[in-house]
C-alpha cells in the first residue's frame, strides 16, 4: 500500500494502472476507520483491481458551529487498518492540495440537499458533492462505494452522477451495526457511557417501524408516531427529524409505498446519530 498527498503524483499513479487495464474502484472517507468504512473497502476490494481510499476531513461540509476542530483522526490507525484490508493507495491531501486560497466553486444537488440533514445542516451537501466531484475527476473510479447509512448522502451523489454525466458506477453498502443496533460512526465516540446506554432506542425504533408495516399498517404519520414515541421513552434523547420520504426524490410521504424508507435524526448531548431503514 502507497500514501499519496498530491493530486498530480496520484493522477500519475493511475494512470499506469489505468494503462495496464486495471479497474479502478475509490472510497472517500474522513478517517477515523470502523467495520463500516472496512466493509467499503471490501465492496471496492472486490469489484475492482485498485482500490484507492481517500481520507481528509473535508471543511466545506461542516457549519460554523460544528465539530470540524474536534473530529476524530488517527491517521496511523486508518493506515494499518486500510493496509491490512488490501487497500492499494490512501489518498491523503493536505487543505491546500484540495481547497488552495483561489478557490470559489461549488457543487449544488438544489432540492435534494434542502430536506432532512440539508434543513439544520444548510451548507453541508454543498461540501459534501464539491469533494465527490473533485474526487472523480482527481481518480476517475470505475466505480464508487458509499455507506447506506448516510442515505441522503448516496441518493444525492447519484443524482449529481446522473445530472453531471460522470462515468462511475455508484454502489452503496449496507449499514454495519454494533451488536446492539446502533449504526457504526466516527461520531459514536462522542457518546459518553450514558448516552451509549441509551442511543440503541434509534434501532429498535426503526424495526419497530418496519414491523409495523410488515403487519400492514400503511399510514405514515402512524409509523412516525410511532418511532417517536419509542425514541422519547429515554431522557436524553433529542429528536431532530422523523421523516419517511421516497427513495427516489426524499419527496414525504402519506400512506408508506415501495421505494419508501424512514430516516431519523437524534441528539444526545452534542452527539448528533442518523439512521435509516427502508419500509417494505
Amino acid at each position: 500500500m502507497i500514501i499519496i498527498k498530491k493530486i498530480n503524483e496520484l493522477r500519475n499513479e493511475l494512470t499506469i494502472r489505468r494503462k495496464a487495464g486495471k479497474r479502478i474502484g475509490l472510497v472517500p472517507t474522513m478517517g477515523y476507520f470502523h467495520e463500516g468504512h472496512l466493509s467499503l473497502m471490501d465492496y471496492a476490494r472486490e469489484r475492482s483491481d485498485v482500490v484507492v481510499v481517500s481520507l481528509f476531513v473535508n471543511p466545506a461540509q461542516f457549519g460554523p458551529d460544528e465539530d470540524l476542530e474536534c473530529y476524530p483522526r488517527d491517521f496511523r490507525q486508518d493506515e494499518q487498518m486500510a493496509n491490512e484490508r488490501g487497500v492499494d493507495i490512501i489518498f491523503y491531501p493536505d487543505k491546500d492540495e484540495i481547497y488552495p486560497d483561489s478557490f470559489f466553486t461549488y457543487v449544488i444537488t438544489e432540492e435534494l440537499s434542502k430536506v432532512l440533514c440539508g434543513t439544520s445542516r444548510p451548507i453541508h451537501f454543498r461540501g459534501v458533492t464539491t469533494i465527490v466531484a473533485k474526487l472523480f475527476n482527481i481518480v476517475q473510479p470505475d466505480i464508487a462505494v458509499f455507506g447506506r447509512k448516510d442515505a441522503q448522502q448516496a441518493i444525492i451523489i447519484k443524482k449529481m452522477v446522473a445530472d453531471l454525466n460522470f462515468p462511475v458506477e455508484i454502489i452503496v453498502a449496507p449499514i454495519i451495526r454494533e451488536s446492539d443496533g446502533l449504526a457504526m460512526s466516527s461520531r459514536n465516540i462522542y457518546l459518553n457511557p450514558e448516552e451509549r446506554k441509551q442511543a440503541p432506542i434509534i434501532y429498535q425504533a426503526l424495526q419497530k417501524a418496519v414491523e409495523m408495516v410488515q403487519r400492514g399498517e400503511l399510514d405514515a404519520g402512524s409509523v412516525e408516531y410511532t418511532i417517536r414515541q419509542q425514541i422519547e421513552t429515554v431522557p436524553l434523547a433529542r429528536i431532530e427529524y422523523i421523516k419517511i420520504v421516497r427513495e427516489r426524490d426524499l419527496s414525504p410521504v402519506k400512506a408508506i409505498e415501495p421505494g419508501t424508507f424512514v430516516a431519523v435524526a437524534v441528539f444526545f448531548g452534542k452527539t448528533r446519530l442518523i439512521d435509516n431503514v427502508v419500509l417494505k
